[in-house]
This record gives structure tokens, C-alpha cells and sequence, in this order.
């Protein structure tokens, strides 16, 4: 029996073909080859829940990760829209791929199904802002995505998850948790949590942490609504992108 190859980083951005993969300086080397099997599952992972292909997590190859450089002080992993990389901290970053990866794509959709935005917006926050979008069924559907986090069921309220975000804002005096691309992002983690495979390094804390009994992970029967128009948007993406590879192989 043939033994398994390690995973390396550029086992990673092969696969998935990544613009680019940066370690930083202070990464050992066992640290890196253990982080890059962990990210290789996890990516792994999420194109099955999104029933896609290589090419959608890494955004048709514009988007760049990093891992172990920089960083914020408490801020185990971010999304940079200037430079559409998704970066994670070297021993806090577990957890967050999920989060941080909708964050990119919610970016990367918002030039992609709407019109009139800037270059930098936020697909979700064109969604809300009421900016022109693109026609295409997708997008139709991207957008009942967003209806169901944002709104209540008949679509003329905000959400109960959008008002205990802004009740959150309200008590810390800022304005984070209620900002449509951190809402997005969270309930995306709740679909993804909810889905098989399971994978702690993908996602975890969208149902038993304290954010999450602060209501500020969808519940109940929002989250099943929510979980659905996921679903839905994303196996008509994967079999659109999986027709676009099989006409040109």
C-alpha cells in the first residue's frame, strides 16, 4: 500500500488555485505543514457542503490566503478587501475559514450581480442599499438569500436576527454585528455548521457560544429558512459551474 502524500501549502493552492498562499516568518515548520492540512481538509470540506467545484473557493483564483502574519490584537482572522485575501492568526484562526470565507465571496458577488456599486462593496450591502442587480436567475437567488438573514418572513421588517445584532451594537456603543456583511457571514456559518461533513476548523460557535445565546446566530425556524435559500443558491451555482468546466474540458 502506497503511503499518503503530505499536504503542504502548495498542495493547497494547487488544488484549488489560489492567487497566492503566504506563511509568515514566524510559522515553524511543523506548524505550517500541520496548518496545511487542516486548511486542505477544511476547503475540502466546504466544496462538498457547496456542492461546487475547486474554482468557487477560491474565486476563480482571486483570492489569496495568509496564515500566521500580521493580524489585529484579538482578531484571529479577517477578510482584505483591498487586497482580496483571507487571512487567519497562526494559534487563533480555528473556527473561522467559514466566516472569513463568505466574507471574500460576499465581496467578490458584489461587482459580480449588482451594478452601480463601488468596486470594494459588499454584494449584501448592495442587496440592502437597493443598488440595481445584474439580471440572472443566480442572483435572484443570491438575493432570497439575503431577504431571509436581513428580513422577517414577509420581507417588511428587519429580522429578529438583524435587531438583537443592533441591540448588540447599541449596548458595545459600535456598529458590527448589525452590518448586512457581518450578518451574511454569520448566518453562512450557521448553515455551514449545520451541514455534513463537520469540521471544527471550518466552523464552530454558531449554536452553543455566547454570541450564539445572544441571538446573534440565526434560531429556530429563521435558520431553517435560512439554510435552505443556502442551499438552494448553492447547488444551482455548483451545477452552473460544473457545466462551465465539463464545455471547457
Amino acid at each position: 500500500m502506497m503511503a499518503t502524500q503530505p499536504v503542504s501549502f502548495v498542495t493547497v493552492r494547487r488544488r484549488f488555485d489560489f492567487r497566492s498562499i503566504e506563511v509568515g516568518r514566524w510559522v515553524t515548520e511543523p506548524e505550517r505543514d500541520r496548518a496545511a492540512g487542516r486548511f486542505y481538509r477544511a476547503l475540502c470540506d466546504l466544496m462538498t457542503i457547496l456542492n461546487g467545484p475547486e474554482t468557487l473557493v477560491s474565486l476563480r483564483g482571486t483570492l489569496g490566503l495568509q496564515y500566521g502574519i500580521g493580524g489585529r490584537p484579538g482578531v484571529a482572522a479577517h477578510y482584505i478587501p483591498s487586497t482580496r485575501q483571507l487571512a487567519l492568526a497562526k494559534n487563533a484562526g480555528a473556527g473561522s475559514l467559514a466566516h472569513e470565507w463568505f466574507h471574500a465571496f460576499d465581496h467578490y458577488m458584489g461587482a459580480k450581480a449588482f451594478r452601480q456599486g463601488k468596486q470594494s462593496a459588499f454584494a449584501s450591502s448592495a442587496w440592502l442599499n437597493s443598488l440595481h442587480r445584474k439580471p440572472h436567475t443566480l442572483n435572484v437567488l443570491l438575493g432570497a438569500c439575503f431577504q431571509t438573514i436581513l428580513l422577517n418572513e414577509e420581507g417588511s421588517q428587519p429580522s429578529d436576527l438583524f435587531r438583537c445584532s443592533q441591540e448588540a451594537d447599541r449596548k458595545m456603543k459600535v456598529l458590527y454585528y448589525a452590518r448586512p456583511e457581518e450578518l451574511c457571514a454569520r448566518a453562512f456559518e450557521a448553515f455551514v455548521e449545520d451541514s455534513e461533513p463537520r469540521n471544527s476548523f471550518l466552523v464552530r460557535g454558531s449554536v452553543c457560544s455566547d454570541e450564539a445565546k445572544a441571538g446573534l446566530y440565526p434560531q429556530g425556524e429563521q435558520r431553517q429558512r435560512i439554510n435552505e435559500a443556502f442551499q438552494t443558491y448553492f447547488d444551482a451555482l455548483g451545477r452552473a459551474l460544473h457545466r462551465q468546466q465539463a464545455r471547457a474540458g
